[in-house]
């Protein structure tokens, strides 16, 4: 039977929710649309409502207030560099954003879905007929984990490369739930659940990345793929120093959620960097070996630390 496929397109982020709420089983929030269409092709997405988001003006703009820089979810990462407050106090997100997909896709691809963005696994993100034919796996209705043999966990990998510079500047997101607005440090959103790994009500929509001013945050990124383009990420680190001398480390690519690890630039930068990379839970789900994503993992970091220290940072 033929299912009938609904397009609708809200003004508001109130009337985005009310069609969410109508359609609450079978409806899917489109952004830019370059993850959800893909999956769809893939038929690893079946919702037959998609609710465009892209006529919300209010998801648009980039706005100061008091000390904080607030992101609007469907800023293009393209138009991110069009702002004179990114690059002079955040660098880095425009370096991430320049590292993701294509030129092409950058001038789609929104900062709200790169951030909600699904994760992905080498035995998942294939056609349908590759996935019946291999076996179906937990993010698909089967009963086994094909990359370790488990049955209890998927280990899909978190592939957004915004999260993980975002995070590691203390970012927070404004969420809308109903008549509801609460604000929630980014990385709590992330269950590190490969099935399900994405912690928001269902209808709930992010309204603002929100990134704290006057920080003086130092960052260097660093990203692993086969190509420069179009790849998604095999490891995405980025490490931010703050003027007050707290260190934030954050892995992504190597575990079905963003790893935080936290220090201080005080404390032993090589034993910091040894416990950051035992806790990420890396498995063969990729173009890369699990040995080898691991071992650049240290060679990122302690590159990381040299460039960040060689700024000759002053925190006085």
């Amino acid at each position: 039977m033929m299912v009938e496929k609904l397009y609708l397109k809200p003004s508001s982020i109130s009337e985005a929710m009310e069609y969410a709420k109508s359609h609450l089983n079978d409806f899917r929030f489109l952004a830019g649309g370059t993850d959800v269409i893909v999956n769809k092709f893939q038929n690893n997405d079946e919702s037959s409502c998609l609710i465009d988001l892209t006529g919300i003006e209010e998801l648009k703009k980039i706005v100061v207030e008091e000390d904080f820089l607030k992101i609007g979810s469907l800023v293009r990462l393209d138009d991110l560099k069009k702002n004179t407050e990114i690059g002079v106090s955040f660098p880095a997100l425009l370096q991430a954003a320049h590292s993701v997909a294509s030129p092409l896709l950058r001038k789609t691809a929104t900062l709200g879905g790169n951030l909600l963005c699904e994760n992905r696994c080498t035995f998942y993100n294939q056609s349908e007929w590759w996935r019946e034919a291999v076996g179906y796996c937990l993010k698909c209705d089967g009963d086994v984990c094909i990359a370790t043999g488990g049955k209890k966990a998927c280990f899909s990998k978190f592939v957004s490369d915004m999260a993980p510079v975002l995070i590691s500047m203390e970012a927070q997101i404004e969420i809308a739930d109903g008549e509801e607005i609460r604000t929630v440090p980014l990385e709590t959103i992330y269950t590190g659940d490969g099935v399900n790994s994405i912690q928001l009500p269902k209808t709930a929509i992010i309204r603002y990345i929100v990134l704290p001013l006057n920080r003086n945050f130092k960052t260097a990124f660093k990203k692993l793929r086969p190509r420069e383009a179009v790849d998604f990420t095999s490891l995405t680190t980025a490490v931010t120093i703050s003027n007050s001398g707290s260190l934030r480390i954050v892995i992504g690519g190597v575990d079905p959620k963003p790893v935080l690890f936290q220090g201080a630039l005080s404390d032993n930068l090589e034993e910091l960097m040894k416990k950051a990379v035992k806790k990420p839970r890396v498995v063969d789900n990729d173009f890369y070996s699990r040995t080898y994503r691991r071992e650049m993992m240290e060679v990122f970091l302690q590159q990381s630390f040299k460039e960040l220290i060689n700024q000759n940072l002053n925190y006085e």
